[in-house]
């Protein structure tokens, strides 16, 4: 399988065996659609996180639980990626948010990729508008039970449990987006963001890698991590996996989930509580 992360000159080598798919979002209100059409990487297709890669909101569920497989397959089939594609997404962000697509795709069994730097990093003239690809087929897969983690595993404190969310939020400062504000007891704070350089691009493979290593990280497969609500907890994982630790377990649901029962406690401050 691809690696979960290439960078542009890798793009460069192999731009003709892969789908481009561009995953900008934004939690202010602002339209990646429209960010999109005003400059993407040529030949890029836009994938909506709101309604291609998430189910329906509730709170029981949280802001972006996983879509029924075969909701997500029709998806990708319109959006013209087929079975057998190699695909490669970006953002913005450094990655964030099109993690969740490349999570999506390599958990489900499908070649896929983070592109390093995104859009910002890109060096060539940027096309904007819209690109449509032929529908495609694409065979709806379950989700593997493995590679997810309920509110229940999330919570137990015997597991290796982290947040990717900013420290702000992980501390239980202002949070407009949930009911409540800090973290699940005894996850530790581990920020996605803070696996970037000031420019955008991945810390380097050994500096990432011992990050990890740091925060307890030996073997990915007893790691559980979440987010919000289930997006930027996937560049952690595609993070980890890149320097060689493993493949660990997705909560879904989140904070967006856990915070919603309040018969959950929560924890505040740095510590994981």
């Amino acid at each position: 399988m691809l690696t979960p992360v290439v960078d542009q000159r890798w793009l460069k080598e192999h731009r003709r065996e892969v789908v481009l798919a561009d995953v900008r979002w934004y939690s202010d209100g602002r339209s990646g659609r429209e960010a999109y059409e005003a400059g993407h990487l040529p030949g890029a297709i836009f994938i909506d996180l709101d309604t291609q890669l998430a189910g329906d909101a509730s709170a029981h569920a949280g802001r972006h639980p996983l879509p029924e497989p075969e909701r997500f397959a029709r998806s990708m089939a319109e959006s013209g990626i087929a079975d057998g594609d190699t695909v490669v997404a970006y953002d913005d962000a450094g990655g964030v948010m099109a993690a969740r697509l490349v999570w999506m795709l390599r958990a489900s069994g499908h070649d896929a990729a983070l592109l390093d730097g995104g859009v910002s990093s890109y060096e060539g003239e940027l096309e904007r508008g819209r690109v449509v690809r032929d529908p495609a087929t694409f065979t709806a897969r379950p989700w593997p039970i493995e590679r997810l983690a309920s509110v229940e595993e999330a919570s137990d404190r015997d597991n290796l449990v982290f947040d990717a969310r900013d420290r702000s939020r992980y501390r239980g400062e202002a949070n407009p987006l949930d009911p409540r504000s800090g973290h699940i007891p005894g996850a530790r704070s581990l920020p996605c963001r803070e696996n970037l350089t000031a420019g955008g691009t991945l810390m380097a493979g050994d500096q990432l890698r011992q990050r990890f290593l740091d925060a307890g990280i030996e073997d990915a497969g007893d790691v559980i991590v979440y987010c919000g609500s289930g997006v930027t907890a996937c560049h952690d994982l595609l993070a980890i996996e890149h320097v060689g630790l493993g493949r660990g377990r997705l909560f879904v649901g989140s904070w967006s989930q856990y915070a919603n029962d309040p018969a959950r406690p929560a924890a505040t401050g740095d510590e994981p509580g």
